[in-house]
């Protein structure tokens, strides 16, 4: 186990004095800087995908009016008021596409693995902090040309986010399978280079740059999250670009891997000997560890701000790192429960549905011990901690669904119905970005010196976190009544007529909620400037990023980089002085509250430990 400390100080000034605003802003390798670079991105993509859901769930909630706004902003793809029926399917498409990919993997693992890992780790920088600067460059390349679809005379991708054939395969299909689909799949393949480029700096970094004394096991569990993320990433996005390169094949050399047998009009297209279930196998090979690679970061950041404003030791440390290990192998053999609709055969359908309920196992153990981190905790509730207790609140409620959709003969029913979209919104959706604003709220101090304003933050949170409900939970209803997804209109069947007064209601507080995302972004750009100034260690917490200085440093820490004696949980332990001991305080400092398990084995500890026992407090030896 390699623990290389870099106590060097000859580069800790590395471009400091002779930074322009290109290299200190834009072009910056700075991890610091590179990680507010995808934060302020990801902020935007999000604002984006925000608008585009709220203008598909207007056309939803009053499908038969003309709204004359409508066309002023939108043009021909709103003639006389109303959203065309094929803009409707891109606007799904491209709102699905920005929030999975641009901000809940690359918003929140870009931001917050490139800010913590060096620092929380003990290193000062990346293991390649060129290749970190280029990560991010490729990603906003792919912001830039995915949105560059709606400028063209055809429009954006319109065949959903999983761009199923055939309607992304043959070009002629519809308006949104031309140039728009084929930007997609330019813009997907330079975020997969992005995110491949990010995940081996990450792990590079967490396996060789960990500063002296900074073994595994006293590694914060943000930072097992993301190493465990970036494995995933690697591992299963070269299977996307694969499935890329195929359908790029298919579209336009005349290739048949995902076409067989089709009729446009009375022409016979001439494939033959394809089949579009073989994207579906590789699409969701990458689908469902994508699922996790957004949700286990929220799951890090989110056990590491409850554990500091709870003031309590995270409960079960070992068994949540063994379940984030759990999670990530056995993430990789569920993706056939996306599939059970598809004729696969029972035998098959079967061992998905077991290897998906086996899932829920260890996301079972993680939110228990959650729970008891927070029993009987000296709770502080900052806007960050509402978030990451909001966070585990929409992850039980959406997770429990996923039993119901992780049995196949449930699912069949279920599959292509609103019960799907309410249950990935809570769980993946609005349980992942909850966890990314704790993490905003939690550590804006050590990005930008300054705190945030605490009363915008809790209006943001309340409403925010009432509104996701109303909006995502009434939808179970809609599908357990078998109203389909990816409808343009309730207005065809008698039987969904009763749910556009649901429908309503849902937009009406997907409306509400956009207004409260206002009040965080005045809070999140006028703080930067404007919010109070924050000291070294605002929130009183253990990890080593507290340890470096407010003003930013190219190289986090002045001098040498500190050493690290304990875990990063130590708070309100009984004998200690004050109710957090930080990571870099040695055993010596602390003996009235050291325990014997804290030595982890180091028998020369342990017995000096039992030394000033007998001195001074003989009945701890006892214990």
């Amino acid at each position: 186990m390699s623990t290389i400390s870099t106590h060097d100080t000859h580069h800790d000034d590395h471009g400091h004095h002779h930074e322009t605003f290109l290299t200190k802003y834009v072009f910056s390798q700075d991890h610091k800087m590179i990680a507010k670079q995808f934060l302020i991105t990801g902020i935007i993509m999000a604002v984006i995908a925000m608008i585009l859901s709220i203008l598909f769930r207007i056309q939803l909630a009053w499908p038969d009016q003309n709204f004359p706004l409508l066309e002023q902003f939108l043009g021909k793809w709103a003639e006389g008021g109303r959203i065309r029926p094929d803009f409707y399917l891109a606007l799904v498409t491209i709102h699905g596409t920005i929030m999975v990919f641009f901000v809940l993997t690359a918003g929140l693992s870009g931001t917050f693995s490139n800010l913590l890992i060096p620092l929380q780790v003990g290193a000062r920088d990346m293991a390649s902090p060129f290749l970190n600067m280029l990560s991010y460059w490729f990603f906003l390349t792919a912001c830039v040309i995915m949105m560059s679809s709606f400028f063209i005379q055809t429009g954006p991708a319109s065949a959903g986010w999983t761009v199923y054939p055939p309607l992304s395969a043959v070009p002629k299909a519809i308006p949104g399978s031309g140039l728009g689909m084929t930007l997609w799949l330019i813009s997907m393949v330079l975020f997969v280079a992005s995110s491949l480029m990010g995940g081996i700096n990450y792990v590079s970094t967490i396996l060789n740059m960990r500063t002296k004394g900074m073994d595994f096991w006293k590694m914060p569990l943000t930072i097992w999250a993301f190493l465990l993320t970036a494995i995933l990433g690697i591992l299963s996005f070269p299977v996307l670009v694969a499935g890329v390169v195929l359908l790029i094949f298919d579209r336009s050399v005349g290739t048949s891997f995902y076409l067989s047998d089709m009729v446009f009009g009375t022409q016979i297209m001439p494939n033959e000997g394809g089949s579009p279930i073989l994207w579906q196998h590789l699409f969701w090979f990458l689908g469902h560890p994508e699922v996790y690679i957004v949700i286990m970061p929220a799951m890090g950041i989110s056990s590491e701000v409850i554990s500091v404003n709870a003031r309590k030791p995270i409960f079960g440390y070992h068994a949540m790192v063994y379940s984030l290990i759990g999670i990530t192998v056995l993430s990789f053999i569920v993706w056939g429960h996306h599939m059970f609709v598809t004729g696969m055969n029972p035998f098959l359908g079967g061992v998905f549905m077991i290897t998906t309920l086996i899932i829920a196992v260890p996301s079972a153990v993680k939110t228990f011990n959650w729970l008891a981190t927070l029993w009987k905790g000296n709770i502080r509730f900052t806007p960050g901690m509402l978030f990451a207790i909001g966070m585990v609140s929409l992850f039980i409620s959406g997770g429990l669904t996923g039993i119901w959709l992780g049995n196949a003969s449930l699912d069949i029913n279920l599959h292509d119905t609103y019960f799907v979209i309410a249950h990935f919104h809570l769980v993946m959706g609005s349980a992942a970005i909850f966890g990314m604003l704790a993490g905003v709220y939690h550590w804006f101090p050590k990005m930008y010196g300054r705190l945030m304003d605490e009363k915008l933050g809790y209006l943001h949170f309340w409403i925010t976190f009432i509104c996701a409900y109303l909006v995502f939970f009434p939808l179970h209803f809609l599908g357990l009544d078998g109203v389909p997804r990816r409808y343009y209109a309730f207005t065809e069947f008698e039987f969904m007529h009763k749910w556009i007064t649901v429908n309503k209601l849902v937009t009406w507080s997907a409306i509400v909620a956009g207004l409260a995302q206002v009040a965080f972004l005045f809070n999140f750009f006028y703080s930067i400037f404007k919010g109070k100034k924050s000291t070294q260690n605002p929130w009183e917490a253990n990890t080593l990023e507290w340890t470096t200085p407010v003003e930013r440093i190219h190289g986090n820490w002045p001098g040498e980089i500190p050493t690290v004696h304990r875990w990063a949980y130590d708070y309100s332990k009984p004998g200690s002085e004050t109710d957090f001991i930080p990571q870099t305080t040695p055993f010596s400092e602390t003996m009235n509250s050291n325990l014997f398990h804290d030595f982890e084995g180091n028998a020369e500890a342990e017995q000096i430990q039992r030394e000033w026992n007998a001195k001074n407090n003989p009945s701890k030896n006892n214990e």
